[in-house]
């Protein structure tokens, strides 16, 4: 039954364990902020915790590819493991105890390492092990576990351990969820993988830097970089100037909150659908059809059907869930630029993996760098302009089929001398 619905048999239990960890890595999301303000730190302190964790975030997916290629899934699995067991101890005993804001700082990066070398690592090993049939439905079935754990489980379980455990406390399960998740994932998860053979040190360096410089020897791996880049920035983009939009059409804060939750459970809903789609309809069509074209279209509706409808929830909500939904419609990248990178399927999904780092940068960047000039009204044009750039982009990426046929053209059309 497992074949039958893209996920590999001998893996089934790690997209398990990946969602169980990603619930535990979710736990703290949605309240730790405000907490540390209460607590005594100010906004700007806050708002750089969370900064060097989203660096520690990017570097840690470009690298956990070429990791799995070097050391295999499970130790570099069991290394992310390692790390976020560290960083959340680390911050809890030695920050949280006296508010030290440098620990803070360090611990907080620290454990942004984990959840990339544990999770994204997982999606290398799916990528390598899934038949190229069944690939954009397996890479679907990620991104619902993944999505699943860290936005729907981490916060629903929070909202209530708060309540009978405290703040602390409840940070302190984060790690007990993350090992049952790994149990899963690393004990339980039989399936065996085969590393690159490596002859020295000097080899596995090398193996290593092709997450990088892949990007020089294959345009096309770039090319997808750059569309899952894009392919994140309303995402990110948004909620810097979004909320304060509803607000002043009559969508106050709670209820923009309850939005976005909605907005959420239709990408991730739909990060199965499309990873179907994906299968059936073409990797390409899917991005640049409903993922593209989709979001060029939604992603300015979702900003006018407040002002058009005078603040409806309804409508607003079905018009968020769509455009939800239609943000899935990239998940086939995750097949087609692995694809395209024949041998270097690690390194390929390491420039995915950062990209999809990089976004959380990119959107907000461009949103404060041209909102002053352009106002929200214009931001939200340029991001649905950049949707349509990602399904340009993608119609160029020339998946392995189309190569051969293109061969098989060319040597049709040269003359037989005999």
């Amino acid at each position: 039954m497992l074949e039958k619905i893209g996920i590999t048999k001998n893996l089934g239990w790690g997209f398990f364990g990946v969602m169980l960890f990603m619930m535990g890595d979710g736990i703290e999301a949605g309240w730790l902020s405000p907490f540390l303000v209460e607590s005594g730190l100010t906004i700007q302190q806050s708002a750089a915790i969370f900064t060097v964790y989203g660096v520690s975030i990017a570097l840690s997916s470009w690298f956990s590819g070429v990791c799995v290629e070097v050391f295999g899934p499970k130790r570099t699995m069991a290394l992310g493991l390692a790390v976020y067991i560290v960083g959340t101890a680390g911050f809890i005993i030695f920050g949280f105890s006296t508010m030290n804001y440098p620990i803070m700082l360090l611990t907080y990066f620290i454990k942004g390492f984990g959840y990339p070398l544990f999770a994204y690592s997982f999606l290398t090993w799916v990528i390598y092990k899934t038949p190229q049939n069944k690939l954009s439905s397996a890479v679907g079935w990620f991104w619902f576990a993944f999505c699943a754990g860290m936005m729907v489980l981490g916060a629903w379980y929070s909202s209530y351990a708060i309540q009978y455990l405290g703040y602390i406390n409840t940070m302190w399960t984060s790690i007990f969820w993350v090992c049952v998740g790994a149990i899963f994932a690393l004990v339980l998860n039989k399936d065996k993988f085969e590393k690159k053979k490596l002859a020295n040190k000097k080899e596995a360096i090398t193996e290593l830097l092709k997450g990088i410089t892949i990007l020089k020897t294959n345009k096309r791996v770039a090319a997808g970089g750059v569309v899952r880049v894009i392919n994140s920035l309303s995402v990110y983009g948004f909620p810097v100037f979004l909320p304060m939009h509803m607000a002043q059409h009559g969508i106050e804060t709670t209820a923009w909150l309850q939005l976005w939750g909605t907005f959420f459970l239709g990408n991730i809903i739909f990060n199965l659908v499309f990873g179907f789609i994906g299968d059936k309809f073409g990797w390409k069509n899917t991005i640049i059809w409903f993922g593209g074209i989709g979001c060029a279209i939604f992603t300015p509706l979702l900003f006018y059907v407040p002002v058009i409808t005078n603040g409806s929830i309804l409508m607003t909500s079905i018009v968020g869930f769509i455009w939800g939904g239609l943000v899935a419609g990239y998940v086939p990248i995750g097949a087609l630029v692995p694809s395209v990178a024949g041998a270097d399927k690690g390194a390929a999904m390491s420039v995915l993996n950062f990209a999809a780092g990089l976004s959380t940068f990119v959107a907000p960047a461009i949103a404060l760098a041209f909102i002053g000039l352009v106002g929200a009204e214009g931001v939200v044009w340029i991001f649905s302009a950049l949707y349509v750039v990602s399904a340009i982009i993608v119609k160029f990426i020339r998946v392995p089929e189309e190569e051969e046929e293109k061969n098989k053209a060319r040597d049709k059309a040269v003359p037989v001398i005999s």
